[in-house]
């Protein structure tokens, strides 16, 4: 397996000792939870530094919310929103930079800026976005969606939620690497709670080996969502805890990245859920949560 993700200009990532974290920067003012909001974007540049600080190898710019219900924002705003915080960022830090986002323009506008990876939540199944990524040699994260934000928890469905959701990240990624990408460009997201319910979420977690055996680096996003207020009762606010458990369960099963709001927190249970599952005779170093 491949333990690095290439980037634009000769830049890469190596997940190979335990997983990467990705930082969650919202220019948003109705992302599901208010704490990761920034609008304004100095302050979402100064939130993006200190999640370097705190330990971020990739900061997720994003500037339409795609939580359960939300509208659809057009592409002239989202750049509005964006490329601000994107530039100033760029201008005061390398770090590695996500654009989140679903349209062709708003991707090219960051890349423009110096993104270096696209995190699509529709699998860059518009020509235009599969171009722009080609054109640029970014990364790109290919995710899983069951209908749209708009109505995806209306009645999601399905026979063997793992198993669809592996074939179908196969394919894109398949028809990515036709259209000229390298696959050591490509991550695979499964999309907890984008058009799945708790069962179909813990099915995905639970067999996460199935994405992780085919490859790709593995994308794992469920900070503070629903699934965790489902299982621990507690409000957005209150699900720092069950989302580090939910990190660490990623982690054992091969996750190369996670993405979450709480990057110092997370960072520390990583830290410790790896060393405590070292076992003698891995060496000073350890592992890898799960070998390659």
């Amino acid at each position: 397996m491949n333990q690095y993700i290439s980037l634009p200009n000769a830049r890469t990532l190596d997940w190979g000792q335990g997983p990467l974290i990705m930082g969650i920067v919202n220019l948003t003012p109705d992302s599901f939870f208010g704490g990761s909001r920034t609008p304004d974007s100095l302050v979402a540049v100064e939130r993006a530094l200190a999640l370097v600080a705190e330990g971020a190898d990739i900061i997720d710019f994003g500037a339409e919310s795609t939580r359960p219900g939300a509208q659809e924002v057009f592409e002239s705003e989202e750049v509005h929103r964006m490329m601000p915080a994107i530039k100033a960022f760029r201008a005061r830090s390398s770090a590695v930079i996500s654009v989140d986002t679903r349209h062709a323009e708003v991707a090219r506008a960051a890349l423009d800026e110096g993104a270096d990876i696209i995190n699509d939540i529709s699998a860059l199944q518009d020509p235009a976005m599969v171009r722009a990524a080609v054109e640029s040699d970014a990364a790109v994260v290919l995710m899983h969606m069951q209908g749209e934000p708009r109505h995806m928890q209306e009645n999601p469905s399905y026979m063997d939620c793992a198993s669809e959701v592996r074939d179908f990240l196969l394919e894109r990624a398949a028809a990515v690497q036709a259209a000229g990408l390298s696959p050591s460009r490509i991550i695979l997201d499964p999309g907890f709670g984008f058009g799945k319910n708790l069962e179909h979420n813990l099915d995905i977690m639970k067999r996460l080996y199935l994405l992780v055996e085919c490859g790709y680096p593995v994308l794992v996003g469920v900070s503070r969502k629903r699934m965790i207020g489902e299982l621990t009762g507690k409000p957005v606010e209150e699900r720092l805890a069950g989302s580090l458990g939910a990190a660490c369960a990623a982690c054992a099963q091969g996750a190369a990245i996670i993405r979450v709001h709480d990057v110092a927190a997370t960072r520390d249970a990583l830290v410790a859920f790896r060393a405590a599952s070292r076992r003698a005779d891995d060496g000073p170093e350890g592992r890898p949560c799960k070998e390659s």
